[in-house]
């Protein structure tokens, strides 16, 4: 199945120019160092955005983050034509709760990210949506790197203790202040 992306780009997608594509199977690593540090949302969505700019040529800058207690099957999600990506807060403190290091945490939040991300930027279908994250992160950390082997695996499988990550029905939101601050550093304050 073919990816799904929007024709036009939705607005604020801003393509790469020729001149600065990355080359194919290009690997990012100063990317790949910064994951094994600890990292908070707005740091970890940086090194989202770069790689899918580096990777596909496209960012959309704007969007926001919430976090809520959303069902554990579901990781986050974004409303189509919205500007707010909704992460499961009791699944990443779940995940923190088991993760082996900072590495193994943050690639899981940039996996999570990368995909509703890759939603806002137009990929619709679900399963393409998944190829798409994976080539984005084989082509920014290479193909042994654990945010690699996240996007290309099943995240609930790979971490059958997701299962048990406390649920909810998402109706409190609470917003991460200073997100996507590389977007307007310029001009807001």
């Amino acid at each position: 199945m073919f990816a799904t992306f929007l024709t036009p780009a939705p607005s604020g997608v801003r393509p790469l120019t020729a001149a600065r594509a990355p080359a194919p199977g290009a690997v990012l690593p100063e990317l790949a160092a910064r994951l094994e540090r600890p990292a908070d949302y707005p740091e970890l969505y940086r090194l989202v955005r770069r790689a899918v700019h580096e990777v596909l040529g496209v960012e959309r800058p704007g969007l926001g983050l919430a976090l809520a207690d959303l069902p554990p099957q579901l990781g986050a999600y974004w409303q189509v034509t919205g500007n707010l990506i909704v992460l499961n807060e009791g699944l990443v403190e779940t995940m923190r709760a088991h993760a082996r290091s900072p590495l193994e945490l943050n690639a899981f939040v940039f996996v999570v990210l990368a995909h509703e991300y890759l939603h806002a930027l137009g990929y619709l279908d679900e399963r393409a949506v998944r190829r798409v994250t994976a080539r984005v992160a084989r082509g920014a950390f290479g193909a042994r790197h654990a945010v690699t082997r996240m996007a290309e695996g099943n995240l609930w499988q790979m971490y059958p203790f997701l299962a048990a990550a406390p649920g909810g029905d998402g109706q409190r939101l609470r917003v991460v202040r200073g997100f996507d601050l590389a977007s307007s550093e310029t001009y807001i304050r």
